[in-house]
């Protein structure tokens, strides 16, 4: 039977084999859906369906999203991978898409986004150069303030104590073990045991992180990251033994219980953090993962060997590590002042030799 809208349906069904193929590949809904729908944006704006998809159709709406949005380039480039991957899977001879639409539309589909009309990636992180690691007084300062908000609701003697002190605690946890905002709300109390080799810390010296970043549609990576940060040992006890017994739900285990569900959600970090830097008059380009920027830089400040940091926040390449790392002034006049007395105390010991 012929279809009613031939063009609408074959674009529908072009979608949903894309879909389970994506799926196939283990890649997340959420990936998934997000393409879908930058595809179904790109076909609007171009009033085309695939089949008629030129260069200038992409070019014309990259060009729309940079001069007229202010899309961010690494945005723009995302954009137009999701597009580029759309076609790669349409043209693919073995789908058959290609015969398909040529025997109802006289036409076929191309690939149209090509190295020469679409954005290169050539650095690692092309985040805000406004992102960075907070400094250790912007750090304390952003702690204190956490604090005080838990103080002054005990003295008005408001609800939400307990929540105001589970979001201090998970803040400072997040830069105590340098977590990802998803790695930090599926802490449960269990992912936390003891390093032989640090007996001091007892039962919060390994912080066993099961939500790592997954890649190329793999399940989530785990990791220890060992405590390196005594105090975090405190903060954590206070409230898994105090406090959290009282807040949890019956039979949940989750370390960040929150008011209405078993667990506390991305969005409230967020929120959190923007109430706390808003207090404590932070640029407003900082977020939650400046915590784990921080992290990083204080440990490369401290003297930690690098592929040890490297290990303990997951990275797989020690140039991403770099790249997160924004080391102060008083650190590198200190490697400095150290390589120069190197080299004063060599040049003397050579001139008292001869």
């Amino acid at each position: 039977m012929p279809l009613l809208r031939p063009d609408a349906q074959v674009f529908e069904a072009m979608l949903e084999g894309w879909r389970q193929q994506q799926l196939s590949r283990s890649l997340s809904f959420s990936t998934v859906d997000d393409r879908l729908k930058l595809v179904r944006r790109f076909q609007e704006h171009s009033g085309e369906f695939p089949w008629r998809w030129v260069p200038q159709h992409l070019e014309e709406w990259s060009t729309d999203m940079r001069a007229v949005r202010g899309v961010a380039l690494s945005t723009v480039r995302a954009y137009q991978l999701a597009v580029r991957s759309f076609l790669a899977y349409v043209c693919d001879p073995l789908y058959g898409w290609g015969a398909e639409c040529e025997c109802r539309f006289g036409t076929y589909p191309v690939q149209i986004s090509h190295d020469w009309n679409s954005a290169k990636h050539v650095l690692d992180v092309e985040g805000r150069p406004q992102r960075r690691a907070l400094a250790r007084p912007e750090l304390q300062q952003l702690f204190d303030a956490a604090d005080e908000r838990v103080e002054e609701i005990r003295r008005q003697h408001r609800k939400g104590v307990l929540a105001a002190f589970r979001d201090a605690v998970m803040l400072k946890t997040a830069y105590a073990f340098g977590l990802r905002r998803r790695e930090l709300v599926r802490l449960d109390v269990h992912d936390f045991g003891r390093n032989p080799k640090a007996a001091e810390f007892g039962d919060f010296g390994v912080c066993y992180v099961r939500f790592g970043k997954a890649s190329h549609g793999s399940p989530p990576k785990r990791r220890s990251v060992l405590t390196v940060m005594p105090w975090s040992v405190d903060v954590l006890t206070e409230w898994v033994e105090d406090l959290w017994p009282y807040c949890r739900r019956q039979g949940a285990a989750s370390l960040w219980p929150s008011e209405r569900t078993e667990q506390v959600n991305e969005a409230r970090v967020n929120a959190v953090f923007a109430q706390l830097r808003e207090t404590t008059g932070l640029p407003e380009e900082l977020g939650p993962h400046c915590l784990r920027h921080s992290y990083i830089t204080h440990l490369i400040e401290d003297g930690y060997d690098p592929l040890f940091v490297q290990q303990q926040v997951g990275h797989e390449h020690g140039s991403t590590l770099s790249v997160y790392t924004s080391v102060s002034s008083d650190y590198k006049t200190t490697v400095l002042r150290a390589a120069l007395d190197k080299v004063i105390e060599q040049a003397r010991s050579e001139k008292g030799q001869r």
